[in-house]
């Protein structure tokens, strides 16, 4: 299929479609927004930096579509349900969810912090979920909807220091995998993302010193990359999107051969 047939079949699926995107004040989110406003979807855009929201909605509202920016912060699960209540009301239902907002920070394990490890399960874990159940009995009535996921590649393979980042992302993966059994009756898909490192400033939190990243920076993801990989499945029969493939490769390898993969793995683990 020509280039400009593809693009008029991703276009026509996402046209008119109600998206919600939390997160997304920059990063992949913003530009996954950025993509969605192209293929004609109207937005909600959710994060706690009000500031960012409202110039990312003035730059895609010139694109004619409908854009709704509001402060959240989805580890206040009262404000999950008071926002979503309200912006539902507003656009009526729900067509996809993206889970988005998340951060980690690579400590070894003695030294977490338990109000940071508090948080990193609020943000990831928990406002995950209580964004999930504020779409699913509208998609479910509605026999309609795609929930995605952004998960990460730690939730497949945990390495030193980042024992409660990749704890969430194991708790992201298995809600993922179960919410997709329950909805498939109901015409719902489910879809986790699980990328590498990606260039944002998600690492200005979780690589304070910057050693990880200047050890990985040659095989870090562009956002604008993993985003359009996303935006390419929306509304699509997609149970997971791994980035990048090497990397999806080494998280099969692991499943099968776990003590030898560590073994040899080991130096690599340790350039945080």
């Amino acid at each position: 299929m020509p280039p400009s047939e593809v693009f008029e079949v991703r276009e026509n699926r996402l046209k008119d479609k109600n998206i919600i995107i939390t997160g997304a004040s920059g990063g992949i989110g913003a530009e996954m927004a950025r993509l969605c406003a192209r293929d004609g979807a109207n937005l909600v855009l959710l994060a706690r930096s009000m500031d960012k929201l409202e110039a990312l909605k003035a730059e895609l509202e010139g694109r004619g579509v409908k854009v709704i920016a509001r402060s959240l912060d989805v580890s206040d699960t009262d404000a999950v349900q008071r926002v979503f209540r309200e912006v539902l009301a507003e656009i009526g239902h729900c067509d996809i969810l993206v889970n988005n907002a998340g951060f980690g920070v690579f400590r070894h394990a003695h030294e977490a912090d338990f109000a940071e490890i508090q948080s990193m399960f609020d943000v990831n874990v928990v406002g995950l979920m209580a964004c999930t159940s504020m779409v699913l009995p509208g998609m479910r009535e509605k026999r309609s909807g795609h929930i995605i996921n952004i998960a990460s590649q730690a939730g497949k393979i945990a390495t030193p220091k980042s024992s409660v980042y990749s704890a969430t992302k194991h708790a992201v993966l298995g809600y993922t995998n179960s919410l997709r059994m329950e909805v498939s009756d109901f015409g719902i898909y489910v879809t986790s993302v699980n990328p590498g490192p990606i260039a944002t400033n998600f690492f200005n939190i979780a690589d304070e010193q910057g050693t990880y990243v200047k050890n990985i920076k040659r095989f870090m993801l562009q956002p604008e990359y993993v985003a359009k990989q996303v935006v390419d499945r929306m509304m699509t029969r997609t149970r997971e999107i791994n980035l990048p493939r090497w990397m999806s490769a080494g998280s099969t390898i692991y499943a099968l051969f776990p003590r030898a993969f560590e073994l040899i793995g080991k130096r690599a683990f340790n350039q945080k």
